[in-house]
Order: C-alpha cells, then sequence, then structure tokens
C-alpha cells in the first residue's frame, strides 16, 4: 500500500564502501513502502552505489574519517537523493565518456554514465561535491523523449 506522506530523512555515514549497506536500509525500503516496481528499485539502488562509491573513493580519497551525507525524499510521484561528500569536488564537464572509442577501455566515467541511465534529472552543486538526483515514477513528457536534465 502507498504511502500518503512524504519520506524524507537525511544520514552521514563515514567514508568506507560497507557504509552503503546503512543507507540502502534506510532508502530501498521506503520505495517499497511507496509502490515503486522492481525496475525502479533496481535502478535507484544502482545510482545509489555509484554516487556513493563515487562520494568515498574520488570525494573523500577513502578517508574513513570523512563523512558522506545523503539526503533523500521518497513520494508516490519521485526520488530525491543528495549526496555530499567533504571533497573539493569536480567538474562533470571533464569526466570522459566511456562509450567514445578512445575510452572505451578507461575506468573513468562509467559510474556517472550509470547514474545519467537510471535517473532522470542528475545536477552537480558548484564545486561539484554534492549530486541531487530525481527519478520519476511516471516520467514526465520531456524525458519520454530522451531529454534528461543534467548541470
Amino acid at each position: 500500500m502507498a504511502s500518503d506522506t512524504p519520506i524524507s530523512d537525511s544520514i552521514v555515514v563515514e567514508s568506507t564502501p560497507s557504509a552503503i549497506v546503512e543507507v540502502c536500509r534506510a532508502i530501498l525500503p521506503a520505495l517499497e513502502g511507496n509502490s515503486y516496481d522492481q525496475e525502479d528499485v533496481f535502478a535507484i539502488h544502482l545510482a545509489l552505489e555509484e554516487a556513493f562509491i563515487n562520494a568515498i573513493k574520488h570525494g573523500n580519497k577513502m578517508d574513513p574519517t570523512k563523512n558522506v551525507k545523503i539526503e533523500y525524499s521518497v513520494d508516490p510521484d519521485k526520488i530525491e537523493i543528495s549526496i555530499s561528500d567533504e571533497g573539493n569536488g569536480f567538474d562533470p564537464q571533464n569526466v570522459p565518456d566511456p562509450r567514445q572509442r578512445e575510452n572505451l577501455y578507461k575506468a573513468e566515467g562509467r559510474g556517472l554514465f550509470l547514474m545519467r541511465s537510471y535517473m532522470d534529472v542528475i545536477k552537480y552543486n558548484e564545486s561539484g561535491n554534492n549530486v541531487h538526483m530525481i527519478r520519476y515514477k511516471e516520467k514526465p513528457s520531456i524525458m519520454k523523449h530522451g531529454n534528461q536534465t543534467q548541470t
């Protein structure tokens, strides 16, 4: 049964790969409680893991004394997730496209590509140490035509 009230919360976890378990335990049940289908849950789970790993690996440089903050809101229509790290940030426009021939065998850019593929909106703050992602249950008409917001 779908919830009538949006679920919003924030979590601060240490910058270690195993902390993703706690994050997923907090967010994924909220999706099921709002009747998201398995395709949505898979897509959100994958994008969440990629964004989290990027925050600890590239942002916080695997420093367990630094934290990652996750803010999320789930309602029957959409989920919004913001992930912030304590790093210096980056420019997402400077990350190579892993689909380009010269980048096919390089590891960089694959996580961002997956996030863009599975979420409807991806936005970064000016310094590049926060990503805000949105996935809609029902895609707005502009998204049905392949136009995704990314800044």
